[in-house]
């Protein structure tokens, strides 16, 4: 019974030891200083900051087309589909025809056999006219073979108009690009029955795209025609648009209040170079775009969305003063359409220094350290100003 209680005091004893040592292990570890390099830090400085009416809205063409079936047929053939490319002219869709030839057929017939009659009846009045003055014939028997030359001649006219007609009816089976273009889209296969009136292929011009946006009541009075606008478009996230205001809608929108802009899409980089290989032809009418009017330029401090830390409806930012993490609440203002950017109200000043990418479980009050590449420690009141390769 002894020799049992001196086993389990012994392993008492080594649990608490080595339990012991696994706390001085982790106090260590959680003493040690976060490592950082110049690229994870920001310097908060003054820039310039944009400012005006938010537009929101889609991206719309002003050159499409709707092209629907003008005749009851079969789908024969589409030739096309979504996002092709087309020029005007080319084939899109055919439609069955024999029932519209063979119309067309009958037509030119008729019209060959009204021809052979008028032919008939001018040279039967020619030779009357003539045989009157010389007392051969009557006035009445000159007068009939008038009249049925006129007649024939009404004849003729009305087949020729058939076969036009016919020959418009034909010319309507073949479906072709009004205008060079991109097919945007195909709503009709082979085989469909095709009424008059069914949709069947649609076209636009991706030069002729524009951004269609609304501003608020409010704040209409400060948009006028000319101004700049800088956008985002959804799927685009990463590139900002520029245009300018083109037409402002004299009269808002009966259930919304909002008020209607159109904008145009520049065909010009930020720094006033033209763009290459037609950049604003990839757009997609459709997408949903937000952007802001340019109507008043400030100084002020910014900070990147990418440093931000959202809980709740507080907004932190984790600062590097002395050697040591802070967090910061901050109040944001508007934001910078051009350049993605937050202004700051209050929380931060000119030359703080916070974390770029905020990751992880950092801890507020924790010692930091800069490293550069060599292994050589930096100042950390200084290393927002320290450059070096990642």
């Amino acid at each position: 019974m002894f020799t049992k209680s001196l086993i389990i005091l012994s392993l008492a004893a080594c649990l608490s030891a080595c339990g012991s040592g696994t706390k001085d292990a982790l106090a260590k570890e959680t003493t040690l200083p976060m490592l950082l390099v110049a690229e994870d830090l920001v310097e908060i400085s003054a820039t310039r900051i944009v400012t005006g009416p938010i537009i929101s809205g889609s991206l719309q063409a002003k050159k499409q087309a709707d092209l629907r079936a003008e005749v009851s047929a079969i789908v024969l053939q589409v030739l096309k589909d979504n996002g092709d490319q087309v020029n005007k002219g080319d084939l899109l869709a055919r439609l069955d025809d024999n029932t519209f030839r063979q119309a067309l057929n009958s037509a030119q017939e008729a019209e060959r056999a009204a021809q052979q009659n008028f032919d008939q009846a001018e040279r039967q009045f020619n030779r009357l006219k003539t045989l009157v003055t010389s007392g051969a014939v009557s006035t009445q028997a000159k007068e009939d073979a008038e009249l049925r030359r006129n007649t024939a001649q009404s004849d003729l006219a009305a087949a020729r108009t058939r076969v036009v007609q016919d020959l418009q009816q034909l010319t309507r089976t073949e479906v072709r690009a009004p205008f060079s273009g991109v097919v945007s889209n195909r709503e009709a296969s082979n085989g469909d029955t095709a009424q008059i009136g069914k949709a069947l292929i649609k076209v636009i011009d991706p030069a002729s795209i524009y951004f269609a946006g609304f501003v608020s009541s409010d704040q209409a009075l400060d948009v006028k025609v000319g101004q700049q606008v800088n956008f985002r478009i959804n799927g685009y996230r990463d590139h900002i648009f520029q245009g300018h205001i083109e037409r402002v809608n004299p009269v808002a929108d009966s259930s919304t209040r909002q008020v209607g802009v159109q904008v145009a899409v520049d065909n010009k980089k930020q720094d006033g170079s033209e763009k290459q290989n037609g950049d604003n032809k990839n757009l997609t009418v459709g997408m949903f775009a937000e952007g802001r009017v340019q109507t008043e330029t400030t100084q002020g401090l910014t900070i990147p969305e990418a440093s931000l830390v959202q809980q709740g409806d507080h907004t932190y930012v984790w600062r590097v003063q002395k050697n040591h993490l802070k967090k910061v609440e901050i109040k944001l203002g508007v934001r910078d359409v051009q350049t993605g950017d937050y202004s700051i109200v209050t929380g931060l000043a000119q030359g703080d220094t916070i974390i770029r990418h905020p990751r992880g479980a950092l801890v507020d009050g924790a010692e930091v350290k800069m490293e550069k590449a060599d292994g050589v420690n930096l100042n950390a009141d200084k290393m927002s100003t320290t450059k070096q390769e990642g």
